[in-house]
């Protein structure tokens, strides 16, 4: 920095956007701590051996592989310097009821033979629906979700505003997708990305389509060795840049004097000082439970009607002999999930026979379970905030085991040899995660862009924050993201003094 002292920066929280936003800032020269609660960095995308399984604990779904090189090409690395990339065909597959599956083709000509024999004239639809969700794509994760959020102004950009129309921001996806397919399992596969952005799909805008091309064009992508090789890789690259990491560190409180953070205490006792505090843990977290009140930009009254995406009850299996008829990745959809939605969005419960998803990520990598053993992973989205038990837990677990038993014709439940749960009480425990969410915020209309959550505290001068429940939103590519927005305007914030 021309010369002169480093400005120190402390990020909590070591999950994606805490390693991205730690790593940006370090690259600029600042001098970076991070402080994670756990033993290991990842946050949600945590992973852990047991009964010589390795289970990746949440993201499990390799999308956007765009985004990941952009962020490594940010410094001159590949994402091939750390790990080995596979692209998975067929991408996934689905299950509409007794007999009848379909798998998802890698290739675009294959998909649209298949949307082609299940509706006739079909195949060119979606070529037509493709060529709109490029568009998105491209304007959305180009233009709109590097953005800060931070005024309106930043949206006042000749393609964004020239696009609006095109963006279809006020139009349903729901009817979107309608207006191309008529075949319930077309519009099943083409709803099925936007599942987790929080709403249902005629309430989500259609701009969302734009995740139809990320799931149907770029690809469903397998790092071998699992999820959590994306964290060790960015945590070699933290450290290689400067950044230095600091596990089981948890912060008890974040002082305030002036206006500006005067101290980060952890619960060791230890006191860290910095020009810059980024909260990359859970933001409501940060902000209700670890700043004093006169330093809170908002209100309980303000988080208690955000809107959640889903949480989810989760399922970590070993399984002591091969499974048949399942793919990587496998997605349940033999019940209604209009009656599975309400459950989940407008009178929150828990689902009498829900959706759900299974991963078998031993079908593709034999390094993550024993040999002629499979690894099993099981999710079924549920309400934010439902409170759980053993006996909620185990009656779950037995109703989508008989499904998946029944409809891949096999004995699963008899060769269970490990099986861990993780739900709402785990993840308040471990993350802090508000109403136990496991996603973030819902990514409706009124929940984008200047509208969530800001990534700069209005009480506090020197404090920002980075992550799911602020710009651009949920998942591991916008996370990523997210630290690349929050170091920026670091950088160009301390720059202009």
């Amino acid at each position: 920095m021309n010369g002169q002292t480093p400005k120190r920066a402390i990020v909590i929280g070591a999950g994606f956007a805490g390693l991205s936003v730690s790593t940006c800032l370090a690259d600029a020269g600042w001098d970076v701590t991070l402080v994670e609660k756990h033993g290991q960095a990842g946050g949600r995308a945590r992973a852990y051996h047991a009964d010589g399984f390795m289970f990746d604990m949440g993201p499990s779904w390799y999308w956007m592989p765009d985004v990941f090189e952009s962020y490594f090409e940010k410094f001159n690395k590949k994402s091939s310097d750390y790990y080995e990339l596979h692209r998975l065909d067929p991408s996934y597959r689905v299950f509409f009821g007794q007999g009848d599956a379909v798998d998802l083709p890698a290739s675009m000509e294959g998909l649209q033979a298949l949307f082609e024999s299940i509706e006739p004239g079909a195949g060119r639809q979606l070529e037509r629906f493709m060529a709109d969700a490029a568009y998105k794509y491209d304007v959305g994760i180009k233009d709109l979700v590097y953005k800060p959020g931070r005024s309106l102004l930043e949206f006042a950009d000749r393609r964004v505003l020239s696009g609006l129309f095109k963006l279809h921001l006020f139009k349903s996806f729901s009817k979107f997708v309608r207006s191309y397919f008529k075949h319930p399992h077309l519009v099943s596969l083409m709803e099925f990305p936007v599942l987790f952005l929080g709403a249902k799909p005629e309430n989500t805008p259609a701009l969302y389509s734009l995740m139809n091309y990320a799931d149907m064009q770029l690809g469903t992508w397998y790092p071998k060795g699992g999820m959590h090789k994306i964290v060790e890789a960015m945590e070699s690259l933290a450290k290689e840049k400067g950044v230095k990491v600091i596990l089981n560190a948890e912060v008890d409180r974040i002082t305030v004097s002036g206006g500006n953070v005067q101290e980060v205490l952890l619960k060791s006792g230890e006191a860290l000082r910095a020009d810059v505090v980024v909260g990359g843990a859970d933001y409501h977290h940060v902000e209700q439970n670890l700043l004093p009140k006169e330093a809170r930009t908002y209100t309980e009254e303000y988080w208690s009607k955000r809107v959640m995406a889903p949480s989810c009850l989760l399922y970590y299996v070993g399984i002591d002999k091969r499974l048949e008829g399942l793919e990587h990745h496998n997605l349940f959809f033999d019940t209604d999930f209009s009656v599975h939605a309400k459950d989940i969005y407008d009178s929150p419960s828990w689902p009498e026979n829900p959706l759900f998803y299974a991963c078998l990520p031993s079908k593709t990598d034999p390094t993550v379970a024993p040999e002629g053993k499979e690894n099993l992973f099981l999710l079924i989205p549920v309400a934010p905030g439902l409170q759980d038990d053993e006996e909620k837990r185990d009656h779950f677990f037995e109703l989508v085991m008989k499904r998946m038993e029944s409809l891949t014709g096999q004995s699963i439940r008899d060769h269970v040899v490990y099986k861990r749960s993780y739900a709402y009480h785990d993840f308040v425990k471990d993350y802090h995660a508000f109403r136990g969410n496991a996603y973030g915020l819902a990514n409706t209309l009124m929940q984008t862009a200047i509208l969530k959550p800001a990534i700069k505290s209005k009480k506090v001068r020197n404090l920002y924050y980075t992550g799911q429940l602020t710009v651009p939103g949920p998942g591991v590519p916008p996370s990523i993201i997210s630290g690349r927005v929050v170091a920026s305007e670091i950088i160009k914030d301390f720059n202009k003094k």
